[in-house]
């Protein structure tokens, strides 16, 4: 699919944030902004170009956008990374409450603030998606993530596991917020004695990329090994770690909920349809293109759909798009540069967040010359065009 020329007349955009620090959000699967839309979370840094160390820090803070994009500072953590952060987010159902992982001792703990009256509590692990309910949150081991693969997982503690391909005392973790009663519900053993022609006996498995449905009835999470071969299946499972049903069986990356039965996954060269009726294969083809970070657009009825590339040509653009599923239109809301040192797991996606009403995109992005920084887009008008 060819990606038009972006209309900056069209879709406005400017820098919410400067230097002299870093300032980035990561992934796209949660919220960014507070439920009026004001108030915009984002993590900064004084370096980049490298992995982080056990002993770097990060400040937490969040913009307000009414009052002159002015910084407000709230805490500081020293469990994160390039590609997700410290998992940084608005409690879903909070006005008040932001969530947030760090390292405590010997141990990845979540932190909870409520930015009004500053209480802060911990629980004592840190979390991988809170389910839309923000009771609950589902979570893997950060140590093993960031032993197999740079940009994804936490430096500062050792995976206790690390010699042993799918042990049965590590996977998927229930994680109730309130009282931080933990409970692991599904194991990489149990994952791996799943029969599949693309692993061997010997290779590495590790689990991350969850999410919950939208009514918070089962959750995705992501196997992926190493070793001889490797390769990535998909799963879903009930919170109490049930019913796993195959949702993809090979080549998924990039994915999102549609419904409490579909999921939109990327996967060899397209953005498919899955069903999570446990066959693991693709039931449509919705549009073919560059692998990008995908979320459906509130309040459009599914018909609008965010999303990115991955730098293209010699330029090294990024583009951030919106695809319109009933007319299969794209329309290109920027390309950006990134500029060559942005590489790995220390590289710079856009990783498009969508506004609460789906009014704005939020993007993380080096292109204006001072490093990564946050920029809003305004897709207003083309949302009301349609």
């Amino acid at each position: 699919m060819a990606i038009p020329l972006a209309d900056p007349e069209i879709a406005p955009i400017r820098a919410v944030t400067q230097g002299p620090g870093f300032h980035w959000f990561g992934y796209y699967d949660k919220h960014q902004l507070d439920p009026t839309d004001r108030y915009l979370l984002c993590m900064q840094v004084d370096f980049e170009h490298r992995e982080p160390e056990p002993d770097d820090v990060i400040t937490i803070g969040m913009v307000d956008l009414e009052d002159n994009d002015r910084w407000i500072e709230l805490g500081e953590s020293r469990a994160w990374c390039w590609q997700q952060g410290c998992m940084l987010q608005w409690r879903p159902g909070s006005a008040d409450e932001i969530l947030w992982n760090d390292r405590e001792g010997d141990r990845f703990v979540c932190r909870i603030l409520n930015v009004n009256s500053g209480d802060l509590r911990t629980v004592p692990r840190a979390i991988n998606h809170v389910c839309w309910d923000g009771g609950k949150a589902v979570t893997t081991s950060f140590s093993r993530v960031h032993d197999m693969r740079d940009g994804y997982g936490y430096p500062g503690l050792q995976d206790p596991h690390h010699e042993d391909p799918a042990p049965s005392e590590c996977g998927v973790w229930l994680v109730d917020l309130d009282s931080g009663d933990t409970e692991l519900i599904v194991s990489l053993e149990r994952i791996a004695e799943i029969p599949t022609p693309d692993a061997g006996p010997d290779d590495k498995h590790r689990f991350y990329h969850c999410m919950w449905s939208p009514n918070g009835e089962r959750f995705l999470f992501y196997d992926r090994w190493a070793g001889e071969s490797s390769g990535t299946r998909v799963f879903t499972a009930t919170p109490e770690g049930r019913d796993i049903r195959l949702l993809s069986a090979r080549n998924a990356s990039h994915y999102t909920w549609r419904d409490p039965e579909r999921v939109l996954i990327w996967a060899n060269g397209a953005y498919r349809m899955f069903h999570d009726d446990g066959s693991g294969e693709p039931v449509e083809t919705v549009w073919r293109a560059p692998n990008g970070h995908q979320s459906y657009v509130p309040n459009t009825d599914h018909e609008w759909i965010v999303t990115d590339t991955y730098p293209l040509g010699d330029d090294r653009e990024q583009v951030a798009y919106l695809y319109h599923v009933p007319s299969s239109r794209a329309i290109a809301l920027g390309r950006f540069h990134l500029p060559s040192e942005y590489q790995g797991g220390s590289r710079c996606d856009l990783h498009p967040r969508i506004s609460r009403d789906g009014r704005h995109v939020i993007i993380d992005s080096p292109h204006g010359g001072n490093g990564r920084q946050q920029y809003l887009i305004d897709i207003g008008a083309v949302i009301d065009e349609s």
